[in-house]
């Protein structure tokens, strides 16, 4: 059967995609900072215990889970640009109405329901990043890690407006329903500028398989396996600083709070820097040579932290660790959706893989760090960066098309 090549998209096309995705990353972080920044207050609002907070979270964790699980079914049904508009405008809603229960009768049944909405938000970060990885082919060059580094500066934003709106004694109430509001609103412009994130690169790709089972049969790939794993290794490395690096640094190494929160910074500083300088690496010298490179850097970082007792050097294996962990989950997005027949399931499935990480590791660290000690239970983080250096080779990039203007 003759195919027709797909048209190639303009340049001004192009730019207006990649911001959008930009801005998409951003909001996400900016949501999810909005809930986490405000914690406190909720807890305050309904008299709760540390124990019941924990379970009212599970919540976003059951809602996340449940979206993963469904992300590749309803991609495929409904395509990654309106599945991003119909998802992100439910996540905002919840916010709203999460909002409005707040004001009203804060309820510890009505959170959690609504939260559950709130974490459904997974299924657009599956949708963002598989929109993401086709603009990247698109343009023909790296652009994943810049995405993954505005979603950090999405939450930095939204856990910095919070505290000044508590600071301000402005309402909960408030704060959310107005971040309800422009979310909502800034879904609905940005999917304006998305394109078909499923078309195919070529004229000779073949149609994308359409049935569950098809969906479901990447996961007996071995090379998304391998992926998966990297995106396992890295996110756990990155999800477990972001929980427990700073108690790890008053526990282990004698900093106090102010010190310890200093010090996640300095993680999450290098975090950012590393997806930012990562790029230009990644084109010259490809993903297997980079990740194997982080993977080294991350381990060094977390022998530094878990062994030196050194406050300043142990700052600089902090420094490290942060920088080896910044590119093994975006570059795992971008392996994953290489092949365009493939990449919403693949993509899908090493979100999975790898959300579950970020999900399942801290708890584990900290059920860990109650019988050895915070440092000693990082030790499991650094056995799974091994396995991301070892995994790295099922990531290698294939050739790319010419770059284009952008």
């Amino acid at each position: 059967m003759t195919r027709t090549a797909p048209r190639a998209r303009p340049a001004k096309e192009l730019r207006h995609w990649r911001t959008a995705v930009f801005t998409i990353f951003a909001l996400t972080g900016l949501v999810f900072a909005t809930w986490a920044s405000r914690v406190p207050g909720i807890r305050d609002l309904l008299g709760a215990s540390t124990q019941e907070m924990g379970f009212l979270i599970i919540g976003i964790s059951a809602g996340s889970i449940t979206g993963l699980i469904a992300a590749s079914h309803i991609i495929a049904r409904l395509g990654a640009t309106r599945t991003i508009l119909v998802v992100y405008a439910a996540v905002s809603v919840a916010m709203i109405a999460l909002g409005l229960v707040v004001a009203v009768a804060p309820s510890f049944a009505a959170i959690f329901v609504i939260l559950l909405v709130v974490g459904l938000s997974s299924v657009v970060d599956v949708a963002m990043n598989l929109s993401g990885a086709a603009n990247e082919r698109a343009i023909g060059r790296t652009i994943m890690p810049l995405f993954h580094a505005s979603f950090s500066g999405g939450t930095v934003l939204g856990a910095a407006l919070g505290s000044l709106l508590e600071a301000a004694g402005v309402p909960i109430a408030v704060h959310f329903a107005g971040v309800g509001v422009v979310a909502l609103a800034t879904t609905v412009v940005l999917v304006r500028f998305l394109q078909p994130a499923e078309q195919p690169i070529d004229a000779t790709a073949e149609v994308a398989p359409s049935t569950w089972r098809d969906r479901l049969s990447v996961w007996r790939d071995r090379r998304v396996l391998l992926i998966g794993a990297v995106a396992l290794g890295m996110a756990f490395a990155e999800g477990s600083a972001n929980d427990w690096l700073s108690l790890a640094m008053v526990d282990g190494h004698g900093l106090d709070n102010a010190g310890g929160a200093a010090v996640l910074a300095v993680f999450l500083a290098a975090m950012t820097v590393g997806r930012i300088g990562g790029v230009p690496l990644l084109d010259r010298f490809g993903r297997v040579p980079v990740l194997r490179g982080t993977a080294a850097l991350a381990v060094v970082g977390l022998l530094v932290v878990i062994f030196v007792p050194v406050d300043g050097i142990a700052v600089v294996g902090v420094v490290l660790w942060g920088l080896g962990a910044s590119l093994g989950f975006p570059v795992a997005m971008s392996a994953a959706a290489d092949d365009p027949r493939t990449a919403t399931a693949t993509v899908s499935a090493v979100a999975t893989i790898g959300y579950f990480a970020f999900l399942v590791g801290p708890p584990v660290i900290g059920v860990l760090g109650e019988h050895v000690g915070i440092l000693n239970a990082l030790l499991v983080v650094l056995v799974l960066v091994v396995g991301t250096g070892l995994a790295a080779p099922a990531a290698g990039s294939p050739s790319r098309p010419a770059a284009r203007a952008a």
